[in-house]
This record gives structure tokens, sequence and C-alpha cells, in this order.
């Protein structure tokens, strides 16, 4: 079980922010023709640092951890971690703001009742 370890902790990082899209209507998923291009990026600059870190010698990764799913130097729970945490970053962001829009909107009503 411990190989999944970083694979698991991906699934609930996906797990916990997956409800911003539908309870506070995020639209990130929905807007994947905008998703796509911003996860491109992120998996081959961050991709890239990290083939590069690990060539080099700078870092490397706890294998009891991981599943041992390799593309050349790179794990596989890495690439997974370069699309799951900026997707959750940006339904985080988006709903934080959902919420202040809704805050905005009741405090403003209740400005225009007094």
């Amino acid at each position: 079980m411990t190989e999944f370890q970083y694979l698991l902790l991906m699934g609930a990082c996906v797990a916990i922010t997956l409800p911003l899209e539908f309870v506070l209507r995020a639209r990130v998923y929905r807007r994947w023709r905008l998703l796509l291009p911003t996860i491109l990026v992120v998996v081959l600059v961050f991709g890239l640092w990290d083939i590069v870190g690990i060539v080099r010698e700078h870092w490397t990764y706890d294998s009891v951890s991981m599943t041992g799913v390799m593309f050349g130097p790179l794990p596989l729970e890495e690439l997974v971690f370069f699309v799951v945490i900026p997707v959750a970053a940006l339904l985080s962001y988006e709903g934080v703001g959902t919420v202040l829009q809704i805050a905005r909107r009741r405090w403003a009503d209740r400005r225009t009742k007094e």
C-alpha cells in the first residue's frame, strides 16, 4: 500500500477540491480549452526542471512511496502532481472568487436596504 501513498495523496487533493466545481460553480473543468494549455505549460516547464534536477542528482524520490512507473528519470507521481496541484489551485482560486462575489453582493444589498 505504501507504494501508492503519493498517488493517494494526489487523489485526496482531487477529492477535496472537486466539489468546488459543482458547489461553488468554479467552472474550471468546463473551460477545458483554457485548462489544457495551462496544464501543458506546467508539465513541460516543471517536468524539464525536474528531469534536470534528477539527472544532476540535485534531488531524488523516495522509491518506497512510489509505484516505480517512470517516464525516463521522472516518476509517474511527479507528472500526476504537475496536473493535480495546478487544477486544485485553480479550483480553489475560482471558489474563493465566488465566495467573495457572494459576500460582496450581500454586503451591497444590506447597504442599499439601510
